[in-house]
């Protein structure tokens, strides 16, 4: 199994306190991942930022209890910039997160895929 880079469970057992809890909201990040992240894209594709906002806003919520801090602190940042910026500065700092994002999915899906 490849070594989590955006995702850790310590975290979220510190969070949540118990294996059986992690999992079920582990579970319910896994469907607002595999929703959200298209939808986000495709809300700045056309330019709607208070549409992207009110997502990643969502997914910020997640972050603190699933995520590295790296990925926490970049999440709120474009979070932000998302409520004030111009269309093409959230268009650029969301494509250098979503590959962190599309990993974050990955390593989701591959900890649910482990842990049935």
């Amino acid at each position: 199994m490849p070594t989590p880079t955006c995702l850790s469970i310590d975290r979220a057992l510190e969070y949540v306190g118990d294996m059986q809890g992690v999992l079920s909201l582990l579970s319910t990040l896994q469907q607002s991942l595999h929703n959200d992240l298209p939808q986000i894209q495709a809300r700045l594709d056309t330019n709607d930022l208070p549409g992207a906002n009110r997502i990643l806003h969502q997914l910020k919520g997640f972050t603190p209890v699933f995520c590295t801090q790296a990925l926490v602190e970049e999440v709120v940042s474009v979070e932000a910039l998302s409520k004030h910026g111009k269309a093409a500065e959230v268009q650029a700092a969301y494509a250098r997160l979503a590959p962190k994002l599309a990993g974050l999915q990955a390593e989701v899906d591959r900890h649910i895929a482990a842990n049935p």
